[in-house]
C-alpha cells in the first residue's frame, strides 16, 4: 500500500503546486487576448490531428509486428503505397494549408498597429522602457506613473512605446500582445480590458541584472473609479520635470510604484528625438535629456 501511495503522490502533488497557477494568455481578460488564445487553441488542435495518430500507431506497430506475432504479414520487399503515400502527404498538406489561411487572416486582424473598433474614444498611454521600471505617461491628464498603469473597463487603450534603456518588450499577458520597446523609435499596441482585475505586466526581453524585476502592475476599473484615481494622481507632490526624469533614468532595481501631478511637455517625443538628434537643444523648451 505505500508503494501504491507513494507512486500516486509523486503525480498529486505538482498538480496541487500548478492548482494555483494562472492560464495568462489563456485566461484572457481583454478582447484582443481572448482572440490570440483563440488562434493558440485552433493551431494546437489542428496540429495535434497528425500528433496525436503518430503517438497511438507507434504503439500500435510495436504491438502488431513484434517479434512473437505470427499473425501479422511479412513483406521484406515491400516499397511503396500510393493509398498510404496520399494520406501521409495529404493530411498534413491540408492542415498547413489551414493554418495558412488562419495566419494570414489573423495577422491582419490582430496587428498591434491596428486600432481595436470601438464606439469610445481611446486613451493614450506613452511608454518609456528605462533600467529597470517602466514609465506610463497620460498626456490627455498631464500625469505619469511608473510601474504602474491604471485603465477603465471596454475604453481602448492606445500604447505608444519607445525606450531610453536597452531594446525590451513591453508585455500584459492577461490583455494580449507584446512588442517591443527600442531607443530611436516608436512601437504600438491597440488593448482593451472587458473586465475588471488587477494584472501582471512585464518586460519579455532580457536587458541586464535588474531584468527580473522590471514589472509592473495594469489595474482595469470602472470608468469613475478611473477618473477618480486621475484626481488623486493630480494630488501628487511629485513633478516629471527634466531634473526629475534625468534621475528617474539612472539605473536602479526593484523600483516602487510613483505617481507625478506634472510631466515636462513633449517628453515622450524629447526621448526619441535625442537619439535621432543627439545633443539638440530645442531652443523653445530649453529642454535637453541627459545622456550617458
Amino acid at each position: 500500500m505505500m508503494k501504491i501511495a507513494k507512486k500516486y503522490l509523486t503525480w498529486i502533488i505538482p498538480l496541487l503546486f500548478l492548482a494555483g497557477c494562472s492560464l495568462g494568455v489563456l485566461d484572457s481578460k481583454g478582447q484582443v487576448g481572448k482572440e490570440e488564445g483563440a488562434l493558440i487553441i485552433t493551431a494546437t488542435l489542428l496540429m495535434l490531428i497528425v500528433v496525436i495518430p503518430a503517438i497511438v500507431m507507434t504503439f500500435v506497430f510495436a504491438w502488431k509486428y513484434r517479434e512473437n506475432n505470427e499473425k501479422s504479414t511479412y513483406a521484406p520487399d515491400w516499397a511503396h503505397s500510393v493509398k498510404i503515400e496520399s494520406f501521409v502527404w495529404g493530411v498534413p498538406f491540408l492542415i498547413i494549408l489551414i493554418l495558412a489561411i488562419i495566419t494570414w487572416r489573423s495577422t491582419h486582424q490582430l496587428d498591434p498597429y491596428k486600432p481595436l473598433d470601438s464606439d469610445v474614444e481611446p486613451i493614450v498611454i506613452e511608454v518609456v522602457a528605462l533600467d529597470w521600471k517602466w514609465l506610463f505617461i497620460y498626456p490627455k491628464y498631464g500625469i505619469a506613473t511608473v510601474n504602474h498603469i491604471e485603465m477603465p473597463i471596454n475604453v481602448p487603450i492606445a500604447f505608444k512605446i519607445t525606450s531610453d534603456a536597452p531594446m525590451n518588450s513591453f508585455f500584459i499577458p492577461r490583455l494580449g500582445g507584446q512588442i517591443y520597446a527600442m531607443s530611436g523609435m516608436q512601437t504600438q499596441l491597440h488593448l482593451i480590458a472587458n473586465e475588471k482585475g488587477t494584472f501582471r505586466g512585464l518586460s519579455a526581453n532580457i536587458s541586464g541584472q535588474g531584468f527580473s524585476d522590471m514589472t509592473f502592475t495594469a489595474t482595469a476599473t470602472s470608468d469613475k473609479d478611473f477618473k477618480d484615481w486621475v484626481n488623486s494622481v493630480r494630488q501628487s507632490q511629485l513633478r516629471l520635470d527634466k531634473v526629475q526624469y534625468n534621475k528617474l533614468s539612472n539605473k536602479s532595481e526593484n523600483h516602487p510604484i510613483q505617481y507625478f501631478s506634472y510631466v515636462e511637455p513633449r517628453l515622450f517625443e524629447a526621448v526619441i528625438e535625442k537619439y535621432m538628434m543627439p545633443g539638440k537643444q530645442d531652443a523653445d523648451r530649453k529642454f535637453i535629456i541627459r545622456q550617458d
